[in-house]
């Protein structure tokens, strides 16, 4: 194929506007069945290239899901990571700051839970909460939200200087493929238990989050922790994009085995 993931990184310094970014893009591909191959092959090859971080153990890798509600963060990542050796992989999903967590700096429950070298670190929502719901909501005043972009850049750059790669996914969905996916967990006696009446009323505010994620995707998205503006609409293409990121930035750390000790070739198990 022609088309890679790279075709929806947000390159830095440029203006974004989410209105050109196509929620229901397929890319080359014509149907979900064409992409299944190629994907099915992404996750093989991320299983792989995550035992080699584990057992080289000098990288780390942070990978952030950020979307509008049902956007399918929760989906994406038991989809790809489904497979991945527990012991290598730590998902963290973040809800709202405890008293404890308030208390402290609006990065310090994130970089808490930072994946160690040899790591995946997969983060369901993240730092960028405190320029979203805290802006949308005027939970705090603008100009204490405008400096967190800036907080965030010198925070991801320190983590990449450091050996951790940072990647961030944002899953772009329509707001009628929103309104599906609220009414499908209403229908769905097994998928009640996601629905929450304050899902509907954050609707209200659509418009509002779509310019602050533009803006997020404009004053963050850099060479070192990039942003992806993933269509999510197809749930299917959504897992090839993010699968062929994933597997193009674990390739670029060019990880190898350990060596192994001298003189193993001479051991004999009795």
């Amino acid at each position: 194929m022609a088309i890679t993931s790279d075709a929806y990184r947000v390159r830095p310094g440029g203006k974004v506007s989410l209105k050109k970014y196509k929620t229901d893009d397929m890319g080359e591909f014509d149907s979900k069945e064409s992409a299944h191959p190629l994907t099915q092959k992404n996750f093989e090859k991320i299983r792989d290239l995550q035992g080699v971080m584990y057992a080289e153990g000098k990288h780390a890798l942070l990978v952030i899901f950020q979307a509008m509600d049902a956007g399918g963060k929760d989906g994406a990542i038991q989809s790809i990571f489904t497979g991945v050796n527990p012991q290598g992989c730590r998902v963290t999903s973040f809800k709202q700051p405890s008293l404890r967590e308030r208390k402290h700096d609006f990065l310090w429950r994130h970089h808490m839970a930072c994946p160690p070298k040899g790591i995946i670190g997969v983060h369901n929502r993240s730092h960028y909460e405190a320029v979203l719901v805290e802006r949308v909501k005027n939970i705090v005043p603008k100009s204490m939200w405008k400096e967190r972009y800036e907080h965030i850049r010198v925070f991801e750059e320190m983590l990449a200087e450091e050996g951790t790669a940072v990647v961030k996914f944002f899953l772009h969905i329509s707001k009628d493929e929103q309104k599906k996916r609220i009414q499908d967990r209403l229908n769905d006696p097994k998928k009640m238990w996601k629905f929450s009446s304050t899902d509907v009323e954050e609707r209200q505010f659509w418009d509002d989050y779509q310019q602050a994620y533009a803006d997020l995707l404009e004053q963050c998205s850099t060479k070192h922790a990039p942003w992806y503006v993933v269509p999510a609409d197809h749930k299917w293409f959504r897992n090839w994009v993010i699968s062929d990121a994933l597997v193009r930035i674990l390739k670029g750390l060019q990880m190898e085995f350990p060596r192994p000790e001298k003189g193993i070739e001479n051991v004999k198990v009795v």
